[in-house]
């Protein structure tokens, strides 16, 4: 009981940071369920087959909000279910000694990702012209499967790279990334079906994940209000980075002496991103609160004397 309480508590962080930063939530849970000692195989499949739930609620409420583009998750939605039921099959077929630091080393590069992501301003860039099919179609099957193969990586991949595009506004890009992961859940859920069999589904861990998703789904946009995505992606990163480089010691049984060492490093370098986070949020706020308070002044235009 107790185990499932605590996967809840997973699922519903997890749910939590995915919400403010539209990725992060299979990313979060398969490197905390792979500490817990699950198989590689099982935390991915577990995590998808919980995320067609979670994902279809946070869709909806995307599509309530006017969150979603229906051209773009048409036309990144079907290349990502392939991807996923490709990695999905992929990783299905590995052994889970060969699987470990693989799929570590994948969840390891994007925390990497995440904290120099959010040590960076996270600025806007906005043109009028369209994204295209050529541009959406491997983006969605590059995604799809490092989302499979490393137990997430959907939003880490794909909204960061439609942000950047300049052609979507930030809340529709997450709107549209999380409708779209409905598509890649289901069909990463039938990779694993297929290769795994129903027994690689740890139904109770579905089930604590779903739950704890489904509780704060409806929370993620208080937490939005109150911590900065600066912050949060900074810190997220560091968990999974941290987490990841034991599972990647331990795969390679690396020697005793070694792992403090690289504990110290990974603290000293996250504590380094949350630090720089924190100028940047600071510097881009002083930014915005000058820019307003001179904008009023802009506007002022001495009235002509008629005489």
């Amino acid at each position: 009981m107790r185990r499932l309480l605590v996967l809840a508590l997973v699922g519903l962080a997890a749910q939590l940071v995915d919400g403010a930063l539209g990725m992060a939530y299979g990313v979060t849970s398969t490197s905390l369920l792979l500490v817990a000692g699950l198989a590689p195989a099982s935390a991915s499949a577990s995590v998808h087959l919980a995320e067609l739930g979670t994902t279809l609620a946070s869709g909806a409420a995307h599509w309530r909000f006017g969150n979603v583009d229906w051209r773009v998750v048409r036309r990144i939605a079907l290349p990502g279910g392939i991807g996923a039921f490709a990695g999905a099959t992929f990783l299905s077929s590995i052994s889970t000694e060969a699987a470990a630091p693989w799929m570590a080393g994948i969840l390891l590069a994007l925390g990497v990702y995440l904290l120099l992501r959010f040590t960076r301003p996270l600025r806007e860039r906005r043109t009028r012209r369209p994204l295209r099919a050529r541009f959406l179609a491997p983006l969605g099957l590059v995604a799809g499967f490092v989302d499979a193969t490393g137990g997430g990586g959907w939003g880490p991949v794909a909204t960061p790279s439609l942000l950047v595009s300049g052609r979507m506004e930030p809340r529709k890009v997450i709107g549209s990334v999380d409708t779209s992961e409905f598509v890649v859940a289901g069909a990463a859920s039938a990779g694993f079906l297929i290769g795994l069999g129903s027994e690689g589904f740890v139904l109770p861990t579905v089930a604590a994940l779903l739950v704890g998703g489904l509780i704060a789904a409806p929370l993620a946009a208080w937490l939005v209000r109150i911590v900065p995505a600066q912050l949060l992606g900074a810190a997220v990163g560091g968990l999974i980075v941290l987490t990841n480089s034991r599972t990647i010691m331990r795969a390679l049984d690396a020697p005793s002496g070694l792992r403090p060492v690289v504990y110290v490093a990974v603290v000293a370098a996250w504590a380094g991103a949350l630090y720089l986070a924190v100028r940047v949020l600071r510097r881009t706020r002083r930014e915005a609160a000058a820019g307003a308070a001179t904008s009023p002044e802009q506007e002022r235009v001495p009235a002509l004397d008629p005489a």
